[in-house]
């Protein structure tokens, strides 16, 4: 399935993104906010497309311009993720390459993934979370209506080797309807 915005195409990962993901995704402050180490190889990447990258709501975002990845954005559905053990609840999870930050494309894509969400897939709960610090997802999490929910002091980073402070935010059905107005 693809998914459109005004300038973005949200469309599955495919094998030859790997250079592009790779391209991003080897920025040092890019995945470590979001709990994963930078990519050493194109062939990492091509890896995590293949074994990450594959859920069934797992997007590659990409201009409309020229189809080329530049992040990647996806509704976690229940049993690949540990923040529900409901059907009608998902975890929003995203992140997007340095060059274009600032440009309101992450908004933009959550926005239309919230859309596809509680309009298609029925959702009633979508949960966000960030790590203390990461600013940038706590911004767009802000900035497209997600509610504060809870804070975990202790919450394992297993790719990092870490252990964080976790921020965890919601958006029902119903304050998005209300947002959307």
């Amino acid at each position: 399935m693809e998914l459109y915005t005004e300038r973005l195409l949200l469309r599955p990962w495919r094998e030859s993104d790997a250079g592009s993901l790779y391209q991003y995704a080897k920025s040092p402050d890019v995945g470590p906010a979001a709990g994963w180490p930078p990519h050493k190889s194109a062939e990492e990447s091509r890896l995590v497309i293949e074994t990450v990258l594959n859920g069934e709501e797992c997007y590659a975002i990409c201009l409309k311009a020229n189809d080329i990845a530049i992040g990647s954005i996806e509704l976690k559905l229940n049993g690949h993720t540990d923040m529900t053990d409901q059907d009608d609840a998902c975890e929003l999870g995203f992140w997007l390459g340095q060059d274009f930050w600032g440009q309101g494309i992450m908004p933009e894509a959550a926005r239309e993934l919230l859309r596809h969400g509680f309009e298609d897939l029925h959702m009633h709960t979508v949960w966000c979370g960030y790590y203390d610090g990461n600013t940038k997802s706590k911004r767009v999490q802000e900035k497209i209506g997600f509610v504060y929910h809870h804070t975990c002091q202790e919450v394992p980073v297993p790719l990092m080797h870490e252990i964080r402070i976790g921020h965890t935010n919601y958006m029902t059905r119903e304050r998005w309807l209300e947002a959307a107005g």
